[in-house]
């Protein structure tokens, strides 16, 4: 597995010298490598390798494997142990069955509840989308911004329970957007957020939950046909040595 450190931390340390909860130093930092593909789907995690190079011992490795099982980043199987959890078309296609309904609730609540310091928040993640679009250099900046932007919308709903049962899907949407976001749709990506945040601004429930569909829909379209393709080129070498 590849090194990393727990980020604002100086070189050199380990995240056994942190002053927070080992478990979740080791959850955060195997999350964000799983997000970000350096961990990519398949790849075995050994508890007692990720103990070594973090620094710490293997019980909080354990509970924060077993706690990124339950969120659906780590698969565990009998003699093979735990791996990454795959994200194919399967995957996201469930993902996005769930995250239409409660996107299009959070746009229309946040539409009803908006306030100036959540629509503040909203237009620097604006701001900050259109300056990484004009670059392809980032658009992995580009990526976590958008989830950052969809994430604000839920905060903004101000409805507790929704936050709670979409906290576990911004990872997962984080994962999706590192994996297929195209530097040449982030002009359009910040169009369609443009006018949601337009229709949440003005308080036009109908109009933000109508776009939000919307939106999700084009992204799942694009999630999907890049995921297919992806899945397709993966197998075409099996299928070449068969033949």
């Amino acid at each position: 597995m590849s090194s990393s450190r727990t980020a604002g931390a100086p070189a050199g340390d380990t995240i056994g010298g942190a002053h927070k909860s080992l478990r979740d130093q080791v959850y955060l930092e195997v999350r964000e490598r799983i997000i970000d593909g350096r961990y990519p789907s398949g790849q075995r995690v050994v508890e007692r390798e990720l103990a070594v190079e973090l620094g710490v011992s293997r019980i909080p490795v354990r509970e924060a494997l077993q706690r990124l099982e339950t969120e659906g980043f780590i698969a565990v199987q009998a003699r093979r142990g735990a791996f990454v959890a795959p994200l194919g078309p399967a995957e996201a296609a469930d993902f996005f069955d769930i995250r239409e309904h409660l996107e299009a609730l959070a746009a229309s609540l946040a539409a009803r509840r908006a306030d100036r310091d959540g629509l503040r928040t909203l237009e620097k993640l604006l701001e900050r989308a259109r300056r990484a679009a004009g670059s392809p250099r980032r658009a992995r900046e580009l990526s976590t911004v958008h989830a950052d932007f969809h994430r604000q919308i839920v905060v903004m709903s101000g409805n507790p329970l929704l936050q709670d049962l979409m906290a576990p899907l911004d990872g997962r949407l984080r994962r999706l957007f590192g994996l297929t976001s195209v530097p040449a749709d982030g002009p359009v990506m910040c169009g369609e957020h443009e006018q949601l945040y337009a229709a949440i601004r003005d308080g036009d429930a109908d109009a933000a939950e109508r776009i939000a569909r919307r939106h999700v829909a084009g992204t799942r379209a694009t999630t999907m046909r890049i995921l297919t393709a992806t899945a397709d080129a993966a197998e075409q070498p099996d299928t070449a040595q068969k033949t």
